[in-house]
């Protein structure tokens, strides 16, 4: 037995049947053997493995042991010379398996490799290639000088921004989610340590390999994609906490008392940080944009009023008590701001419909109010409507400026703007095109192309201001497609692959079954 491949998966059913795919294509030709193990999904994916992949070695728990555990139920009963650890959320090459072979075959002081990775958005992942989390790395990492200084060899030092991202070379720490080793080397350093739930088993296991006297490479004549994060959110707080206390793990299991001591200091550290950093970053985005709406609605407002008062209400000698600016206005603002939002008019994307349909009904509900009150206390219906319509003005010209700024998280939603370019043969196309179309909003399905013409694609997309593009799995190879991520990735379309009966993205799934993940 030349290869056995190990699957952990854990609720990602869509992303996993597309890895399981790719996979088939790659061991064609070698004597390979394929296990997954679930860890208690909930989202059927063990019958979805035993109606479409009855050849694979299914290990089904019952609970969720563990990233760690689960990878070694596996490795226990493979025959390989060669073990692959992959993740579920990923896409290999054709060839990827034959090239890591020959290069293992042909570098006998290799224990391990991982090979070039990218994002679903045709990025390349720096975790491809790390350096061990001593304390000087950690602590470039945990202050941000490594994303300061990106080509420093010193402060670039852990995902080694400082090398070539396509020349083949030694590295300290491979990414679990594609690890290539020799079964001879596990057998004599030991499986993956259990004591690592969730991440930090990848850098464990690396860092064992080399003292056990062999090699880590990174390879990147070979490509993979990697959803980055489909089964574990990696912007969230949890996943702070979870990652700095594994890497804890890691100083306390192979490091002397001081350093670890010093690196238990530096990751308590970024987790208050970055946990800190989240919390404030998440108060902020939510308050911004009503902070920035009530400052515009009360400024125009007030000079309304200031207006209406010296143009209209002292020819009849009258004018606004005191109160009307300090509490009257800042009433009218309240509602318009909560019937905004109880419409929707703050969930990003934003929505030009929902901003106006919230300010029509606060409006309305202005103008009850208004007249229930005795007529002491009305001041003037025509400052109301004014304001109503300053305020939609304001709003939308706020949002309309994020929206040309590109402001990140901040743009319209143009999902009722959707042209799609499909890349396959006709009648898959066709079927493609059935699922796309799936939901409320119906896209505008503009043409489908055969063949990719590498050169021309990103002019097609140009040209006729194509905003998704699906690349057929059935009809395009996954060299094709890694090839088309990474070439269209400075361009404003979400690219998609296209499978039996889910369309995945890099942050959606959409089938007939399951819209919008």
């Amino acid at each position: 037995m030349q290869l056995s491949i190990v699957i952990v998966n854990y609720n990602v059913k869509h992303f996993l049947f597309q890895c399981l795919q790719s996979v088939q294509k790659a061991v064609a030709g070698i004597e390979a053997e394929v296990f997954v193990v679930d860890n208690a999904s909930s989202d059927n994916s063990v019958a979805m493995l035993q109606a479409k992949f009855p050849w694979i070695h299914l290990i089904a728990n019952t609970e969720n042991v563990g990233f760690s555990c689960a990878n070694n139920q596996a490795i226990k009963l493979a025959r390989g010379e060669f073990v692959l650890l992959l993740n579920p959320d990923t896409l290999v090459e054709e060839d990827t398996f034959v090239k890591c072979m020959d290069f293992m075959t042909q570098t006998p002081d290799a224990g391990a490799l991982g090979v070039k990775m990218i994002n679903g958005n045709g990025e390349f992942l720096p975790e491809s290639k790390r350096a061990l989390p001593v304390p000087s790395v950690a602590f470039y990492k945990v202050f941000g000088l490594s994303k300061l200084f990106p080509r420093s060899k010193k402060f670039g030092s852990y995902h080694l921004t400082g090398l070539d991202n396509d020349k083949t070379q030694s590295i300290e720490v491979l990414s679990g989610a594609f690890m290539f080793i020799r079964k001879n080397v596990l057998d004599t350093i030991g499986l993956l340590d259990e004591t690592f739930f969730m991440y930090g088993e990848d850098i464990d296991l690396s860092y064992r390999i080399i003292k056990a006297g062999y090699k880590n490479y990174y390879l990147p004549e070979t490509r993979i994609i990697h959803y980055k994060g489909e089964s574990t959110k990696k912007g969230s707080i949890n996943y702070v906490i979870v990652f700095y206390k594994a890497m804890q793990i890691f100083a306390n299991k192979h490091f002397t008392i001081k350093k670890s001591f010093l690196l238990t200091w530096i990751f308590n550290l970024a987790i208050w940080l970055r946990a800190s950093l989240a919390i404030g970053k998440r108060i902020v985005a939510s308050l911004l944009l009503p902070f920035l709406d009530i400052l515009s609605i009360y400024g125009g407002m007030f000079l309304l009023a200031f207006y209406w008062q010296t143009a209209v209400l002292q020819y009849r000698q009258s004018h606004f008590p005191n109160y009307y600016f300090y509490l009257i206005i800042p009433c009218y603002i309240t509602i318009w701001i909560i019937f905004v939002a109880l419409n929707k008019g703050y969930k990003k994307p934003y929505s030009t419909n929902k901003t106006n349909r919230g300010i029509i009904l606060g409006t309305i509900a202005i103008l009850l109010i208004y007249a229930l009150l005795p007529e002491t206390s009305r001041f003037s219906r025509a400052v109301i409507i004014f304001g109503a319509v300053w305020t939609a003005i304001a709003m939308n010209m706020l949002r309309y400026l994020f929206h040309l700024f590109k402001l990140k998280g901040y743009q319209y939603d143009r999902s009722n703007k959707r042209r799609i370019l499909i890349v396959g043969n006709r009648s898959e196309a066709e079927r493609v095109a059935m699922i796309a179309q799936t939901g409320s909003q119906k896209p505008e399905i503009i043409f489908s192309i055969e063949n990719i013409p590498s050169s021309a694609l990103h002019n097609y997309i140009k040209e006729n201001k194509v905003n998704e593009l699906i690349l057929c799995a059935k009809d395009v190879s996954v060299k094709d497609i890694i090839s088309c991520l990474i070439e269209l990735k400075s361009l404003p379309v979400s690219c998609k692959i296209a499978l039996e009966d889910a369309i995945i993205g890099s942050r959606n799934i959409q089938s007939p079954m399951l819209i919008s993940k």
